[in-house]
């Protein structure tokens, strides 16, 4: 019997359904145990993970059944997908699944920034009414410049347009916009920093978007705009977004992603009451309801690959 290893958690009903046709070990905390997972990978045929479960070279030399590895989400940072090319090892992200979470994150942290939540809340919360030495303003007829334009940034440009906001969005790999659901304009990393009022971030962490967010790219920013990131971390230099914070350079921002996580002392020790920001622990796309269609995906996905 085909026999799938489960390391990170997966909706029950999901999981009673894959149970139904193979034989499956589900330990939700494996991700924490590398020399565990290398002991035991030689024995399944299928692997499902999410970003925690470093997936690499060490893991994978001992996996020498393994055929398929379903990633319940999108980036793939966390796999060796060069390995498991080599060794014809499938390789199945969730793509589009996780899609309305993240782009009600990205509406609702842009209307949450611009309107000065955090600083309102944070003078409130002590006893002060910051009723008119904060200003906000609408986002209705702003310009949103969208990074990185897939599946996730489509759908962040559809929820967005329909809230009043003018879409500007960049991606190497997208020549039109056939979509007509979506009215966006396609434009140069230039024109989205001198253009955008709010930025948001949709792209896989690689060498070449390594940093790419960084002191220079502030410096052509030209709006102060509000900076939002949902895909990688490491994309974005963090201590030349801060320092572009205090430099008034970028008005706020909004990490569900960052560098290092869980987030570490270096970077939060940074983050003072009062500041214009939201940090979230890389939840953006994950609800209930994404959480569902994620490991439905993914459950149907390698039923159908091993039948």
């Amino acid at each position: 019997m085909i026999k799938i290893l489960i390391t990170e958690f997966i909706n029950q009903n999901s999981l009673d359904n894959l149970k139904k046709k193979f034989d499956v070990k589900y330990e939700e905390k494996l991700c924490e145990n590398k020399l565990e997972l290398e002991k035991i990978i030689k024995e399944y045929d299928g692997l499902i993970v999410r970003n925690k479960t470093q997936v690499n070279s060490d893991i994978l030399k001992n996996a020498s059944k393994l055929k398929f590895i379903g990633r319940l989400g999108v980036g793939l940072d966390n796999i060796d997908t060069e390995y498991c090319k080599n060794k014809d090892i499938h390789v199945q992200p969730a793509t589009g699944m996780n899609a309305d979470s993240v782009a009600e994150y990205v509406v609702s942290s842009s209307m949450s920034l611009i309107k000065k939540i955090p600083m309102f809340h944070s003078g409130t919360a002590k006893g002060e009414w910051p009723r008119t030495t904060i200003k906000s303003t609408e986002i209705n007829q702003k310009n949103l410049g969208i990074i990185g334009f897939g599946t996730i940034g489509k759908k962040v440009a559809e929820y967005s347009s329909k809230n009043g906001l003018k879409i500007l969005a960049y991606d190497p790999y997208v020549k039109e916009i056939n979509d007509k659901e979506i009215d966006a304009k396609l434009s140069g990393l230039n024109e989205i920093y001198e253009k955008s009022d709010i930025i948001s971030i949709h792209l896989p962490l690689t060498d070449e978007t390594k940093n790419m967010i960084n002191k220079l790219s502030f410096s052509q920013m030209k709006n102060k705009p509000i900076i939002i990131n949902t895909s990688r971390g490491g994309i974005i230099n963090e201590s030349d977004l801060i320092n572009a914070y205090h430099e008034n350079i970028i008005s706020g921002f909004a990490l569900d992603v960052f560098e290092n996580e869980p987030i570490e002392s270096e970077f939060y020790n940074k983050i003072k009451p009062g500041m214009n920001c939201i940090l979230t622990p890389h939840i953006s796309g994950v609800t209930t309801e994404s959480n569902i269609r994620v490991s439905n995906f993914i459950v149907k996905k390698i039923t159908d690959f091993f039948n």
